[in-house]
């Protein structure tokens, strides 16, 4: 039997990782760290200085890496080839677990993966974990929650995630840009946007507070008016990106909020 740890490790800053992950990650048998490629190696570069802080055993404790199957993403502007290649990635994803667990665990025993943020809020690694057993893998999965980037951005911000008494919608910039403001939200939280979904908003009246690399030492802030902010924040996005490769932001959004 397998015993898979999804390990929440908020944004990769060491102080952000909870007691909590500690033990998982210390109780693991195996680590996997997924590569995703030159441009992101930032990521593992993370997960590999949390293993080197946290294990208290390094020596005995096995960690492999592997690289992650990249996803198609040619079709994205259409949901239907969207959500058919995300199921192929998962699919293919799942395939190189169940092979890693295997190789280096035939026997069984305990697994833990880092995951960024917290693995129930958009994170598909309990979704490629069902695939396992699934497949016939004896897998008992365990969930560790993490911090995620929504609350790094109100503490960085200093705001609270709500309005008084009003209700929050946590989205993407997929859906954002198809279906614009959600019915009944006065405050709006995106993620997953590749780029500027809030410029399909009416400016005039939405504030927004904006954060990239959260948690990190290239942490960005940008808050304001969509009126005055809006470009800025798509000019210093693209900037980033180009610097680092690649970027990791989130935003919230509210219409005439409290100030």
């Amino acid at each position: 039997m397998i015993t898979l740890s999804l390990i929440g490790i908020g944004t990769g800053n060491l102080d952000h990782v909870t007691l909590a992950a500690v033990r998982a990650l210390n109780s693991a048998d195996l680590i996997l760290l997924p590569r995703k490629g030159e441009a992101k190696s930032d990521l593992i570069d993370l997960r590999r200085l949390l293993c080197e802080r946290l294990l208290e055993a390094p020596v005995t404790t096995k960690i492999v890496e592997f690289d992650l199957p990249s996803r198609d993403s040619r079709n994205d502007h259409l949901s239907y080839n969207y959500l058919g290649a995300v199921d192929d990635w998962h699919a293919a994803i799942a395939s190189v677990w169940a092979q890693l667990m295997d190789e280096h665990l035939p026997n069984g025993g305990r697994v833990g993966m880092l995951v960024w943020g917290d693995p129930s809020l958009y994170d598909s690694s309990l979704r490629i974990s069902e695939r396992l057993s699934a497949a016939g893998q004896q897998v008992d999965v365990e969930v560790v929650p993490g911090i995620t980037s929504l609350q790094v951005l109100t503490a960085e911000h200093k705001i609270p995630l709500n309005a008084l008494a009003e209700p929050v919608q946590i989205t993407t910039g997929r859906r954002l840009r198809e279906r614009g403001w959600p019915n009944d939200a006065a405050t709006v939280a995106v993620m997953l946007d590749s780029g500027g979904a809030f410029t399909t908003l009416p400016f005039e009246d939405t504030y927004i507070w904006w954060g990239a690399y959260l948690g990190m030492d290239k942490q960005c802030l940008i808050k304001g008016w969509l009126s005055e902010v809006s470009d800025q924040i798509i000019q210093r996005r693209a900037e980033l990106r180009d610097t680092h490769g690649w970027i990791m932001d989130i935003y919230l959004l509210a219409k005439k909020p409290e100030m």
